[in-house]
């Protein structure tokens, strides 16, 4: 089972960016559909977004749309997401996630969590 560390958190004003990176361990990671999900307190946890096997396709919640980016660099095991205009809504606990495929993660079918990185926007 493919194992994820997330860093990159902190405290942002709004408008401002982060970037968030998820380093994977283990057997084929390469193999794995790779997301972002973030909770805020109090509320359930929510997609944000996700990038296939091979970087071919992402989706993105509506939220993230035109804000966030999400890469992977496969030779480093690491998947990103770049968070610009960043507003007090954004505002979470965000988890990186592996799962089968895109649709997959997409849908909360998820493998495996790391154990999630704080973001908070002040206003």
């Amino acid at each position: 089972q493919v194992q994820l560390v997330e860093s990159g958190g902190g405290l942002v004003q709004t408008g401002g960016s982060l970037r968030l990176s998820c380093t994977a361990s283990g057997p084929t990671t390469n193999n794995y559909a790779m997301g972002w999900f973030r909770q805020a307190p109090g509320k359930e946890r929510d997609f944000v977004a996700v990038i296939s096997k091979g970087s071919t396709i992402t989706y993105y919640a509506d939220s993230s749309k035109g804000r966030f980016t999400i890469s992977r660099d496969d030779a480093e095991n690491t998947v990103y997401l770049q968070m610009n205009s960043l507003e007090p809504e954004d505002t979470a606990v965000y988890y990186c996630a592996a799962g089968g495929s895109a649709r997959a993660v997409q849908s909360g079918a998820i493998a495996s969590w790391g154990q999630g990185t704080q973001v908070t926007v002040s206003s």
